[in-house]
Parts: C-alpha cells; structure tokens; sequence
C-alpha cells in the first residue's frame, strides 16, 4: 500500500501526527501509539497486522 493511502486511513480513524522518529513517522490515538515506517510502499502483510491491530475500517 503506498505511504499516503496509508496515512489518509489512519486519519480518517481518528489518529493524529505526533512526531518523526527515524525512520518512522509516530501517530497517536489517546494513549495508543503507531510507528509508521517512511517508505514509498509500506509492506501488505505490515498494513493488515495495524489494520488487525487497531480496528481501522
């Protein structure tokens, strides 16, 4: 999936920027927190484990 796609589902539930790390882009929901690797194409397998994990439609 790219970057973007990704980033535009997060927000769309309701998680915001926190900060950049170093390679990865931190998004906060609340107390709950989600590293995001910078890349072009983030990996499937990768995007469907945080999809999984955080409930994300």
């Amino acid at each position: 999936m790219k970057y973007k796609d990704f980033i535009k589902l997060l927000e769309r539930n309701g998680w915001n920027f926190k900060r950049n790390g170093g390679n990865h882009d931190i998004y906060m929901k609340g107390n709950e927190r989600e590293a995001v690797p910078r890349h072009k194409e983030i990996d499937e397998v990768l995007v469907k484990a945080i999809i999984k994990r955080r409930g994300l439609k």
